[in-house]
């Protein structure tokens, strides 16, 4: 009943499939999964080989048993006594020609269908074939003193180095960079990195106190006279508007003035209020020991001084750091800075010429210059891959090997017996072959040295 499914099972793939191998893909098994071994075209090429090297295999079976029938006839015959050695020799090759093929039979299929143990072992034992690779695997390939002597035998670094030397390799890594930037800018999201810009730079704003620090650089300004350069300008800016600006100060001036006052009066007024402030900002601009000036460096002195040791001015900046930081005009500057600068880089990215593809393709010539040349370099360089790779390999080990078992055992049985045999059939049938003729010799000898010590 049992070879009776499994011919139905065969019989239903070569239906759908036509020939076995011919199959691009295998039917689910119990784990889940398709089966993904497909029978490409150079599998099938292996097929017919196998095909051909049964035939050749079975036709020496079939060889060496009519020599048995004719050597024994001979033997009854009494044509010579040569009949007796050829018979046995003949004999014995169809018993290792017979073991042989059971034994490769074996591992694919039961032989004649017969539910004889320890047979069918290929499809029978996937699973646990699947699970001994993959321990196999990451056993001999994935450990990692096997991986960090392998890395160091390669050389890397210097190979690398001796690979970035070459401008036209450098030329290459610069065009794959700015693509990958260029790539990676675009499928960013504008406005999700300019909340993260905008948080970022919200909450580090408030996590630190700004007073101390403009204190301590309002201080050190001061008293390397940093400001006066600032007052200086401010002045000439006065004295430029006061100038242009006469009728507006006058303007100014009568316009608050009494409405019972004469109007003559309220001129002279102005035209007084005028000249003394553009007396007062021409002697400050002309006059660096103006008294004002010494104010001004006096206001900003104690003002330095308040900003790190005044807890009062300390918290009121803070007050209004958080009342700038939260304004949505602020919020609007720092969301679009993202936008410029991301323009700037594209644009960067996309001009071969530009400043930053020029830097970083020097910046990468010379590393793979000095890295072709330092011994010291390449054994770091080489350090740092071998601990990344051994990282990898024994933190993933698992990862990587149940890659192994879990897609073996998602194979179809039947299908992934018949690729096997594929790929390994065509020697195995010269084990047959092989057992035919040392199985003929083995006879042979035995024979001959029964009757010689017989004899």
């Amino acid at each position: 009943m049992a070879r009776g499914k499994r011919l139905d099972r065969v019989e239903w793939m070569e239906r759908t499939y036509g020939d076995t191998g011919d199959a691009t893909s295998a039917a689910p098994s119990s784990g889940g999964f398709a089966g993904p071994v497909a029978f490409s075209a150079a599998d099938r090429e292996k097929q017919r080989a196998v095909r051909r090297m049964k035939t050749l295999a079975t036709g020496l079976l079939l060889a060496v048993a009519l020599v048995y029938v004719l050597a024994k006839w001979a033997q009854s015959a009494g044509l010579g006594s040569w009949a007796g050695y050829l018979a046995a020799a003949a004999e014995a090759g169809m018993v290792g020609a017979l073991a042989d093929w059971f034994a490769v039979t074996a591992l694919f299929r039961r032989p004649l269908g017969l539910p004889i143990p320890h047979t069918a072992i290929i499809p029978t034992k996937k699973d646990q074939l699947g699970q001994s690779l993959g321990e196999f695997v990451g056993e001999n390939f994935l450990a990692g003193d096997v991986v960090r002597q392998r890395l160091r035998a390669v050389g890397i670094g210097g190979r690398l180095g001796a690979w970035l030397a070459e401008p036209a390799h450098v030329d290459r890594v610069t065009a794959e960079l700015a693509t990958a930037v260029r790539g990676a800018l675009t499928v960013l999201r504008d406005s999700d990195v300019q909340a993260v810009v905008g948080e970022a730079i919200t909450r580090r704003a408030d996590a630190q106190e700004i007073a101390p620090g403009l204190g301590t650089m309002l201080e050190k300004i001061v008293a390397d006279g940093g400001h006066r350069r600032v007052v200086d300008l401010v002045c000439v800016r006065a004295h430029d508007w006061l100038e242009l600006h006469s009728d507006s100060v006058m303007d100014a001036v009568t316009g608050g003035a009494p409405g019972w006052t004469p109007k003559f009066v309220d001129r002279k007024v102005g035209d007084r209020v005028y000249r003394e402030v553009l007396r007062f900002v021409t002697e400050m601009r002309d006059m660096p020991d103006h008294p004002a000036r010494g104010a001004v460096d006096r206001f900003l002195a104690d003002f330095a001084s308040d900003l790190q040791s005044d807890t009062d001015t300390r918290a009121r900046v803070e007050r209004l750091k958080s009342e700038v930081l939260g304004r949505g005009e602020v919020q609007d500057l720092i969301a679009s800075a993202w936008s410029s600068v991301r323009a700037m880089i594209v644009a960067a990215a996309e001009d071969e010429r530009s400043e930053l593809r020029l830097r970083a393709r020097a910046a990468i010539l010379a590393l793979g210059t000095r890295m072709a040349s330092d011994g010291r370099l390449q054994r770091k360089v080489d350090g740092w891959l071998e601990d990344a790779a051994v990282y990898v390999v024994t933190t993933y080990r698992r990862e990587i090997t149940s890659l192994i078992t879990e897609t073996v055992a998602g194979w179809d049985a039947e299908h992934t017996s018949r690729k096997i045999e594929a790929h390994i059939g065509r020697d195995l049938q010269f084990i047959r072959i092989n057992g035919t003729v040392v199985g003929a010799l083995a006879g042979l000898l035995i024979y001959a040295l029964t009757h010689g010590l017989g004899g």
